[in-house]
């Protein structure tokens, strides 16, 4: 039996929230859904990118109901992905107050003990067990292309000044290239979904302390961002967590 929560905060400094997020439980605990955008391109398309992208994909995730038998779950993440991108991409082309706008975006779908994962840009998936924390997906940086090449160390990249440099989003371009992960669960498992507002200020290891300390997942996504906005919250903070 699965059980979610999700929350997102503008932070402490921003005075828009270009975060968004959505999340769903469906046959009896037995199938989940959800999704964080973080937006891009000034104030008001920034929101509009990120809210675009998830209703766009919050509707090919009303197909997980189907009676007739739902797509094949990596099929259907990657059509939502490509959907949300779709839409976002002709509202920029469109709307000269959108011109340039984006959004990143991680989606999961979650069916018993198979998890699979979509990311574009650098909000993140992790995946919490007694053993300890690992991020599922790669972040669509500059400085992860860094880390990567040995160029910079994990430590380094949190203080890079060009940390906040993507170099792959949603709706800035007409196709898209998304990542895809599939892996096995266990009950006792946690799968976190966040925008980069949290892992900025909050490290890894606080990451897993505050959900291994335990509780609802309201509460821990209460307490994540809590520990997110005492540290300064510069950006949004978004946080989605399934609890197996």
């Amino acid at each position: 039996m699965v059980s979610v929560w999700g929350m997102t905060d503008k932070g402490i400094v921003r005075r828009e929230n270009q975060d968004s997020c959505a999340y769903d439980i469906i046959e009896e605990g037995k199938l989940a859904w959800g999704v964080v955008c973080d937006g891009m391109g000034g104030a008001k398309a920034g929101d509009v990118a990120s809210k675009m992208a998830v209703e766009a994909f919050c509707t090919q995730m009303d197909q997980l109901g189907d009676l007739e038998g739902p797509p094949p779950a990596e099929a259907l993440l990657r059509t939502a992905t490509e959907d949300a991108n779709r839409v976002v991409y002709l509202k920029a082309q469109t709307d000269a107050d959108c011109i340039g706008m984006g959004t990143t975006l991680v989606g999961l779908i979650l069916q018993e003990a198979t998890l699979w994962v979509v990311n574009v840009g650098d909000s993140r998936a992790y995946r919490i067990t007694k053993g300890g924390i690992r991020r599922i997906t790669r972040d669509h940086s500059v400085v992860e292309d860094l880390v990567a090449r040995g160029d910079l160390t994990p430590e380094q990249a949190r203080s890079h000044p060009q940390k906040n440099l993507i170099t792959r989003a949603l709706g800035t371009s007409s196709r898209v290239k998304a990542d895809l992960f599939q892996e096995t669960v266990s009950p006792g498992d946690a799968i976190l979904l966040c925008s980069d507002g949290l892992v900025n200020q909050v490290t890894d290891q606080e990451i897993c302390q505050e959900i291994q300390a335990g509780g609802t997942a309201q509460e821990i996504c209460q307490r994540l961002v809590t520990r997110t906005l005492d540290s300064g919250a510069p950006d949004n903070v978004t946080v989605v967590l399934f609890q197996l």
